[in-house]
């Protein structure tokens, strides 16, 4: 009982962990990413469509991406998406491709981008001691009515606790990476 328990809290932290590290890719660097656009959403005949379905990427150089729809009739309503999402890059439209040129980043802007991915952070670590307290709970309950012993709660407990550190951690590292990243000139 204690070990399901655990298996699904490990199964949900990580989750989170993997969502962290997609908010994280989504933040802009220095560099042209196609994982930039993962986020961005387009009015598609009417239904919000994912960027990345409706058009494919290339990185030209360090600063440019080459956005290609697969229907070509879909490009004003994908530069027009590009153009309203917080990226801040200004897409040209060349009739059958959307060039992107990244603007350099200023230090200014750089620091305002690590206090976003320091929110993603938290967001990612509360998340994870959401899943510790839901998971105690569950172990507590299954001490309370008599399923397992009060020595393998305790023990299900400090696993849990164990657990918890080590993917607060992972995170912790993923965002360590991310701001020296955002940082570097």
């Amino acid at each position: 009982m204690i070990d399901e328990t655990l298996t699904d809290a490990t199964d949900k932290m990580e989750r989170t962990v993997e969502a962290a590290k997609e908010d994280f890719s989504s933040i802009r660097t220095g560099r042209a990413n196609p994982s930039l656009y993962a986020k961005v959403m387009v009015d598609y005949y009417g239904s919000m469509t994912p960027l990345q379905q409706l058009a494919s990427f290339a990185v030209t150089d360090a600063r440019t991406i080459l956005i290609t729809p697969y229907d070509v009739s879909a490009l004003r309503a994908i530069e027009k998406a590009l153009s309203d999402s917080e990226i801040g890059a200004n897409p040209s439209n060349d009739g059958k491709a959307i060039r992107v040129v990244l603007p350099e980043l200023t230090a200014e802007r750089r620091k305002e981008y690590v206090k976003v991915v320091r929110g993603k952070g938290e967001d990612a670590k509360v998340a994870l001691r959401n899943h510790r307290r839901k998971a105690k709970d569950a172990i507590d309950k299954l001490v309370k009515d008599g399923e397992v012993g009060e020595d393998d709660g305790n023990r299900g407990e400090k696993e849990l606790d164990a657990l918890t550190k080590k993917y607060v951690d992972t995170v912790d590292e993923l965002l360590k990476r991310k701001e020296a990243e955002l940082l570097e000139v």
